[in-house]
């Protein structure tokens, strides 16, 4: 047990993951078929709460999304303790063969709420990781669409999860705060007010997760997430890309054109780190949760202290900065740090890289993956 953890007493009841504290809201509600029942009929307008699964039911899980820079190593790390056939990923993009030849695969559409359902039920799902967004930079430019997806498709899963008893992560941002919020740190709980549809789907997605789970025992936890600095997943949209495109650039041309001014300071996490948090989150038996939304935190630095530290490996690099007017102005008004004292405290958070071991580990599998496919190497 790690020192400081909240820890719980399990009923004799119950084993695993939930315990008497967290059976204490629900309660056995009567058997039905929801299929004969309009959707809005279901569980929004009962009184009765949301059980939790048997202890002896498997973990079966399903991630949206799953294409993007998180689901993939998500599931690959899940199977590794669920087994294979047991974590499904989920996109509308067809997959690459390595995808397909590590598990299971199939495509889903947010927006099409009687296929979801099909895909949990059929799957016999109990935890659904819902990673399918539009992100801040590209959400500013197509408000229409982010709105349908990331409200939307994200009342679709809210609904599914409450009606089939799920445990559902929904992953939130630093894009979560805005201007008016505590910069350095960001608490937990705080005034948030962000300024992108991006930032104000995800504190949409936060208060709805904890209004259901209040009201009705849904199982929702919920991360904000730093920015993710990964090898293998292109850059999507979002304000921190700059922090994974400047290895590329480091490694292939040895210049980095930076959309964000030198002294832009903002939260980061190695993939990795990210990966192991909603793990071990998701795993933390319920009573030990305090929250349901916590910040989660590894570093804080800017783009020259990264080119800075960058610069130790690969001297040559050259960075010219020439700010983008929309993600500056979203880099602004987002935290510069995170407070996540209450992570580490209710379930034990504590990241394993710190910036100069994420440029060389970034550095080398970067260099590996660029040998491997025969690129040159700066």
């Amino acid at each position: 047990m790690k020192p400081g953890v909240r820890v719980c007493v399990p009923s004799a009841a119950v084993l695993g993951l939930f315990c008497r504290g967290c059976l204490s809201r629900s309660r056995s509600w009567p058997g039905r078929s929801f299929s004969s029942l309009p959707r809005q009929m279901s569980r929004w307008n009962s009184q009765d709460t949301c059980s939790p699964p048997s202890p002896q039911e498997n973990v079966r899980v399903l991630i949206t999304g799953g294409l993007g820079q998180l689901g993939v190593g998500l599931a690959q790390m899940l199977r590794k303790q669920y087994g294979r056939d047991n974590v499904i990923l989920s996109d509308i993009k067809k997959p690459p063969p390595h995808v397909y030849a590590n598990g299971p695969f199939v495509y889903a559409d947010v927006l099409d709420y009687k296929h979801l359902r099909e895909l949990i039920v059929n799957n016999r799902i109990t935890w659904l990781v819902h990673y399918s967004a539009l992100l801040s930079a590209v959400g500013e430019a197509n408000v229409a669409l982010a709105r349908k997806i990331n409200i939307t498709g994200l009342h679709n899963v809210l609904d599914l999860a409450l009606e089939n008893c799920l445990r559902l992560f929904v992953p939130s941002t630093i894009g979560a705060f805005g201007p008016s919020s505590p910069r350095d740190p960001a608490p937990d709980l705080c005034v948030q007010r962000p300024r992108t549809i991006y930032g104000v789907s995800k504190v949409h997605g936060e208060l709805m997760g904890e209004y259901l789970h209040h009201k009705y025992g849904l199982d929702f936890r919920c991360l904000r997430y730093p920015g993710v600095i990964s090898v293998n997943t292109p850059p999507g949209g979002g304000t921190t890309d700059y922090a994974v495109q400047i290895f590329h650039d480091a490694l292939s041309t040895g210049h980095h054109e930076c959309y964000l001014r030198p002294d832009t300071r903002l939260p980061m996490m190695h993939i990795s780190d990210c990966h192991r948090a909603t793990v071990e989150f998701m795993q933390a038996p319920e009573c030990q949760l305090s929250l349901r939304t916590y910040n989660i935190a590894a570093m804080s630095f800017t783009p020259e202290e990264v080119a800075q530290e960058i610069r130790k490996h690969l001297p040559h690099l050259k960075v010219t900065y020439n700010p983008d007017t929309v993600r500056q102005t979203i880099a602004d008004s987002w935290p510069v740090r995170f407070d996540d004292t209450n992570a580490r405290r209710d379930w034990g958070w504590a990241p394993a890289f710190g910036l100069e071991e994420l440029v060389s580990d970034m550095l080398r599998s970067i260099r590996d993956k660029r040998t491997n496919e025969g690129l040159p190497v700066s």
